[in-house]
């Protein structure tokens, strides 16, 4: 079985030392680092804007993993381009056109990713998982960092699972929220491809260690 690909939360690190977080990024095993764009508007918060993640992408040398917890993300994937990113994932609640906006998204150039809120079904991408390079399952609550996992997210991921191997999809399974060593190894277990931590890496004594054990689930 291969490794999870390990996708360190920014919204969990330090603001004031920015620098010295990204070196540490850099020189882990972390695969990508996971970036959330949030407007106030979908979710209860607000986190940074590109001109702040202009200066992140010219020093992290990891894949950027970009989600937008926004309205209408499509207005901005010409600035999401703009940083280099990898992938650009958005919400299946704030996209009613959502098969154009992924269509727009890989024209771009980028791989294009779909998030599902706690209470959203898989089932509503049965139509679209196809095309998609990757579904973000959210395990809490948008919006805010250090929240508890939710348990249901274990049976929505076998539900993905069945979905993505029934429909022939290539499409990798993130799981953000509440991830930490015991919930990882939960969600490994059960067939997650990718795993978000914030906390769980930015607030640990050893970042690098955490990403390591987090790499070794």
């Amino acid at each position: 079985m291969s490794k999870p690909i390990i996708s360190p939360s920014l919204l969990s690190a330090n603001f004031l030392d920015l620098r010295t977080d990204i070196e540490n990024i850099n020189r882990s095993e972390a695969d990508w680092l996971h970036i959330d764009i949030m407007d106030g508007v979908f979710v209860p918060n607000i986190s940074f804007g590109f001109p702040v993640l202009k200066y992140v992408a010219e020093s992290c040398t990891k894949p950027l993993d970009v989600h937008l917890m926004i309205v209408q993300p499509e207005k901005f994937i010409n600035e999401v381009k703009g940083l280099g990113t990898m992938m650009m994932n958005v919400h299946y609640e704030t996209c009613p056109h959502l098969h154009r906006v992924i269509q727009q998204i890989k024209d771009a150039g980028m791989k294009a990713g779909v998030t599902l809120n706690p209470a959203t079904p898989v089932s509503v991408l049965k139509d679209i998982v196809a095309d998609l390079d990757m579904v973000l399952l959210m395990s809490v609550n948008p919006g805010f960092g250090g929240q508890k996992f939710i348990p249901q997210t274990l049976n929505k991921l076998k539900d993905l699972r069945e979905l993505i191997d029934a429909t022939g999809s290539h499409a990798l399974i993130e799981i953000d929220g509440g991830v930490n060593l015991e919930t990882g190894k939960l969600l490994v277990d059960a067939g997650a491809d990718v795993l978000v931590a914030g906390n769980a890496v930015f607030k640990a004594p050893d970042m690098v260690d955490m990403i390591h054990q987090l790499k070794n689930l």
